[in-house]
């Protein structure tokens, strides 16, 4: 059999790639820090866990409505209208089988070939691939050091629109960088959008996932809840990212393409997980809190640590479970000057598994300084603390 021509644009995500490598080294009998993975190593809360038994004891085991149980619609355009200030209804409301696949339909839905899509780079890979994919052109923005995070380099991004630009990816709440725009910022890409008349997905994965302050939506700005789409996630919140459930919310006439969208892909989403999404949503959070709370504590453990490594700094983002370190010093002063090799040289020597910035993207141009990023969410305490006391002897040495 011979593959489509097309196959060869589709991409990966290169971090499975490093935590394959890492299990093979642990494999060996070696010990391995593993931050190279955005899972979640804390159970999901025993009430949601308890209310897809239910669910099954009960018949929920069949095949449910391809845009969602209305319950569950129901109940999610209720909790987004709290902390967005939006007006959706269950008909702005499509379930899918986890986030990642509203970033393909959103791109099915409103993209035609040719057509230029503005995408965070670094970041999540799956953007350009699916862009491409699907026969668009897929045009990275780029992010720049502020005084407390990385923010997105706004004046470069609106450089790069063209008549054929129709789309922008915004992943707030930044993976991998952590980055998050302020409201001054918010409201200049608001007018971009307006300006050369944009659609946006709103890839808001880790929106709840806040140590400090409050998350805002680009939706919640004048004239944007007819423009966006919002990627919704049960993944991180409820520590659910084997369960599958996300949503796509956003304008009727794009959800019910969505939803035929996935009427073609995979009928519907799961229906005992979608009643377990119900008691995420309206039963007992403290086992999402709970959560919250052991992942701020590693956050700064991590961040204290990395700060005491010579050749390395490092922000303190308020939200998502990652951090992105600069190494460029510590990469010059061990002789590395390609990821790759630094990357695994790490990894024999201390056992700490990381991905870099090449992870998300392929680099800029004019971009010169050096990253890693790592992620805490599937590491305990204790771990963060042994390994990177390792990775510190590791650069001293």
């Amino acid at each position: 059999m011979k593959l489509a021509a097309r196959i060869e644009k589709l991409g990966t995500e290169t971090a499975f790639a490093v935590s394959a490598e890492a299990r093979a080294f642990q494999n060996e009998g070696h010990t391995v820090y593993p931050f190279h993975l955005g899972d979640i190593n804390l159970p999901t809360p025993p009430n949601i866990i308890e209310a897809a038994y239910r669910a099954m004891r009960e018949g929920k085991t069949g095949y449910a409505p391809n845009a969602g149980i209305p319950e569950l619609r129901e109940a999610l355009a209720e909790d987004v209208n709290k902390s967005h200030r939006t007006h959706y209804t269950y008909k702005n409301v499509a379930i899918q089988p986890g986030g990642k696949p509203v970033i393909s339909k959103f791109i099915q839905a409103l993209m035609d070939p040719g057509t230029e899509v503005l995408y965070p780079n670094p970041g999540y890979p799956i953007y350009e691939s699916q862009i491409e994919f699907h026969g668009g052109v897929a045009v990275p923005y780029g992010f720049q050091q502020g005084v407390s995070n990385f923010q997105i380099d706004l004046d470069a991004m609106e450089k790069k629109i063209t008549p054929r630009t129709k789309l922008l990816i915004l992943n707030d709440l930044h993976n991998p960088t952590g980055a998050e725009a302020n409201l001054t910022e918010l409201e200049r890409i608001a007018t971009i959008v307006r300006e050369h008349d944009l659609s946006v997905l709103c890839d808001e994965a880790y929106f709840d996932i806040r140590y400090e302050g409050t998350s805002r939506s680009l939706v919640s700005l004048p004239g944007m809840e007819e423009r966006c789409v919002l990627l919704y996630t049960f993944s991180k919140k409820y520590a659910m990212t084997g369960w599958r459930l996300g949503a796509a919310i956003g304008p009727e006439k794009v959800i019910d393409t969505i939803s035929k969208l996935s009427l073609n892909d995979e009928s519907c989403t799961n229906h005992f997980v979608q009643i377990a999404g119900i008691e995420a949503l309206r039963g007992d959070q403290s086992g999402s809190k709970q959560i919250l709370s052991i992942l701020k504590e590693r956050r700064d453990v991590a961040v204290s640590l990395l700060k005491q490594i010579p050749g390395v700094s490092c922000y303190t983002p308020q939200a998502t479970f990652y951090l992105y370190p600069d190494v460029t010093e510590l990469m010059e002063r061990k002789g590395f000057t390609e990821y790759e090799s630094f990357r695994r040289d790490v990894l024999h020597k201390t056992g700490v598994s990381f991905c870099t910035r090449l992870h998300f993207g392929r680099a800029l141009p004019g971009e010169e300084r050096k990253y890693l990023r790592l992620a805490y969410s599937g590491i305990d305490v204790g771990k963060i603390r042994e390994a990177l006391e390792r990775f510190k002897q590791y650069a001293l040495d």
